[in-house]
C-alpha cells in the first residue's frame, strides 16, 4: 500500500504543498503557454512574446492556489489519522470536502456546500479508483492452486516416434 510509504504526518504537509505548488506550476504553464499563444496578435515571435508572458504572469499564481489546497487538504488529513487513529480511504474524502468548504468560505454558505460537495465527491472517485485498480492488479498476482487430473481419463500416452510402448 502505498499510503504507509509516505513521509510522517508533519513532514507530509510540507510534501504535499511543494508537491501541489511543482504539478500547479508545471500544469499552469503549459495551459498559459496555449493561452497566451492564442491570445496575442499575428506574427509568431508575438505569440512567442505573449506565450511567456502569460507564463511569468499567471503560472505562479495557479501554483500557488494548487499549493494552497494541497497544504490545506494535507493538514485536514493528517488530522484525521491523529483523530481516527487509522489511515484509509474515508480520510482522503473528508479532507477533499472540508477542503473545498474552507477555500470556499469567502463566497458564502451556498458556494461552501457546493464546493464540499464537489471536493468530497471527486476525492471520492480519486480513492474509488484507486481501491478498483489495487484489486485489479491483486487478482494477477494471486496464487492458482494446481490443478490435478486424473490420469485415466486422459487416453493412452503418446510415445515419441519409433519406440515401442510393449515391455517384453
Amino acid at each position: 500500500m502505498e499510503e504507509y510509504a509516505r513521509e510522517p504526518c508533519p513532514w507530509r504537509i510540507i510534501d504535499d504543498c511543494g508537491g501541489a505548488f511543482a504539478m500547479g506550476s508545471i500544469g499552469g504553464s503549459l495551459f498559459q503557454f496555449i493561452k497566451g499563444f492564442r491570445n496575442a496578435p499575428s506574427g509568431f515571435g508575438r505569440r512567442l512574446q505573449g506565450s511567456l508572458t502569460a507564463i511569468q504572469q499567471r503560472a505562479p499564481i495557479i501554483g500557488g492556489n494548487f499549493a494552497v489546497w494541497g497544504g490545506v487538504f494535507s493538514t485536514i488529513d493528517c488530522s484525521l489519522v491523529y483523530l481516527r487513529k487509522k489511515e484509509d480511504p474515508w480520510n482522503s474524502i473528508i479532507s477533499g470536502a472540508a477542503t473545498g468548504g474552507i477555500l470556499a468560505a469567502r463566497n458564502g454558505l451556498p458556494a461552501m456546500a457546493g464546493s464540499a460537495v464537489i471536493g468530497g465527491f471527486l476525492l471520492a472517485i480519486i480513492e474509488g479508483v484507486g481501491i478498483l485498480m489495487t484489486r485489479f492488479t491483486a487478482e494477477q498476482f494471486k496464487q492458482q492452486s494446481p490443478i490435478f487430473e486424473d490420469p485415466s481419463v486422459l487416453g493412452p500416452s503418446q510415445a515419441p516416434y519409433g519406440t515401442s510402448t510393449s515391455y517384453q
